[in-house]
């Protein structure tokens, strides 16, 4: 099954079968029917506490996938949830960052990729 990301924000498309929200926080100035989420998996987002120290810093981008992925390894109830949903179809992680070589999907897509 294909493992696609994208931004919430941009419209849905054929490719993306199963869509999981993988944010903290519902994405601002979105209703659930626009956003089409099949999925939400908040405790699969990065900690509070980590994504304030990463403050949408590229400059600290290295260090905050490390981090991240510290995390996940601590979280494997949340990350067996998701190669659960995964495991389904083709699927989409959905983020709402502007920034889209600086996120965290794009770290939980390698990281589910590698385990």
């Amino acid at each position: 099954m294909a493992l696609h990301v994208k931004r919430i924000y941009e419209p849905k498309d054929d490719k993306d079968d199963t869509r999981i929200l993988v944010d903290r926080l519902w994405p601002r100035g979105l209703s659930k029917q626009q956003a089409a989420v099949d999925i939400w998996l908040k405790d699969i987002a990065p900690s509070p506490a980590l994504r304030r120290w990463f403050g949408r810093d590229p400059a600290k981008w290295t260090e905050f996938q490390c981090r991240y992925r510290d995390e996940l390894e601590k979280n494997q109830s949340a990350v067996e949830e998701l190669k659960r949903q995964i495991g389904q179809a083709d699927t989409t992680l959905l983020y709402a960052a502007k920034d889209v070589g600086h996120n965290h999907a794009i770290v939980l897509q390698r990281f589910v990729g590698k385990n």
